[in-house]
């Protein structure tokens, strides 16, 4: 099982935990890769910031 698959199912177990039944499996596999995607762009904004900051010390 992949690291997104199993994200997926944990996410899944969560939400049902928290009354959320309504969602198909496909859309928790969208949620994982849509986070997957936003926490990319968060860690190469977070690297930029880094290497400016050092830049200017």
């Amino acid at each position: 099982m992949s690291v997104k698959a199993m994200m997926a199912t944990i996410l899944q177990d969560q939400m049902t935990l928290r009354g959320v039944s309504s969602l198909l499996p496909s859309d928790y596999e969208e949620i994982v890769e849509l986070l997957i995607e936003q926490l990319r762009e968060l860690e190469l904004s977070l690297a930029a910031r880094e290497i400016t900051d050092k830049r200017r010390e």
